[in-house]
């Protein structure tokens, strides 16, 4: 009879000679990394975001806008361009065709509403010999009531007292409230322009202009800063004057927002980055704007490049003295539209 081998004593788990302990857990150094991508992404995100607001400049003040319709479903934008040639030297206001000196008073080339909602973006382009009637308002630096200044252009409302006076304006000839105001003058829109390295556009047909320096060929062709400023700012060349020139304004817009938003630009920060600069160096905007709603803006543009929303002159029945006049019927309909966000079934013809 074999004798009886002695038991050995259990071994806690780690403690015998071949045991190195327990093994560690599959995916636990993917997960690491996984997680150290992600604070670093956020890092940079929150970081470009936070240098992005404090390069906005917010000037105007919305607060100061008297007697303000309702708000309705959606968000409105007015989006302007002036004729600002601030930081321009003389060679630049010589190249870009835009005259005047760098001090002198500013006006508005181009306004219009951007309306963001359920039933895509609506971009409706307010002509700047509109004819309205200027309101009694509140003083932007002054803060007294000024008596209401009567019928007279669109534009004129910016020259007698800026931004807060015009989205008055705006809003008391359409009953629309205006949510966000976006402005940007010649030297910023050149710049975004040449930071982007151009922008594609397909011309119908071709025109010059001697005023604003326009000499286009009709078909696709890459537009650099001085270019793209001239395209927007023509409107001798066309039968249709003003009119003719917000609907290249609106194509223009569209397409340079299409092509910020699309992701060669939009995921690449060496591309980014430089565009970011160019535009927020520039831009006016109102004290409640931040980066987020910037954003939306001009991806709702790029929307309406893309087909997925609409874009329109305010609704025009005639002049009077030369300025254009509102279809006021239409003009209701279509700010009873938006206020709702309904899809937009007005048109215009013109």
């Amino acid at each position: 009879m074999d004798p009886q081998r002695p038991a050995v004593p259990s071994q806690p788990r780690g403690s015998g000679p071949y045991d190195a302990g327990r093994r560690p857990r599959r995916g636990g150094k993917a997960k690491r990394i996984l997680i150290s991508v992600l604070v670093i992404l956020l890092v940079v995100v929150g970081g470009t975001y936070l240098w992005a607001d404090s390069q906005l400049h917010k000037d105007v003040d919305l607060s100061k806008v008297i007697e303000r319709p309702g708000e309705g479903e959606g968000t409105n934008y007015l989006i302007v361009g002036s004729d600002s040639r601030k930081g321009m030297s003389a060679a630049q206001r010589k190249s870009l065709h835009t005259g005047g000196s760098a001090e002198a008073g500013q006006r508005t080339d181009s306004m219009m509403i951007l309306h963001v909602g359920s039933n895509g973006p609506t971009m409706i382009s307010l002509p700047r010999d509109s004819n309205v009637t200027i309101p009694k308002f509140q003083g932007s630096e002054s803060g007294t009531m000024r008596p209401a200044m009567g019928a007279n252009k669109l534009n004129a409302a910016y020259a007698f007292d800026g931004p807060q006076l015009l989205v008055r304006t705006v809003e008391y000839n359409t009953g629309l409230h205006i949510d966000h105001y976006a402005e940007i003058g010649f030297t910023g829109f050149a710049n975004i322009v040449e930071a982007m390295g151009g922008v594609e556009m397909n011309l119908d047909k071709g025109f010059k202009d001697k005023w604003s320096g326009a000499d286009f060929k009709a078909g696709p062709q890459t537009l650099n800063g001085a270019q793209a400023l001239a395209y927007v700012r023509t409107r001798h060349a066309f039968a249709g004057s003003d009119l003719d020139r917000t609907k290249n304004q609106q194509k223009f817009l569209a397409a340079l927002a299409n092509q910020a938003a699309s992701p060669s630009t939009f995921l690449n920060p060496f591309a980014l980055y430089p565009v970011m600069g160019a535009g927020l160096d520039t831009l006016v905007v109102d004290k409640d704007m931040n980066p987020y709603l910037l954003a939306r803006m001009f991806f709702a543009m790029k929307d309406v490049n893309s087909g997925e929303g609409k874009s329109m002159n305010m609704p025009i029945s005639g002049s009077v003295g030369g300025n254009l006049t509102w279809d006021m019927p239409k003009v209701k309909q279509l700010v009873n539209e938006l206020k709702n966000d309904e899809p937009v079934t007005v048109t215009s013809n013109r």
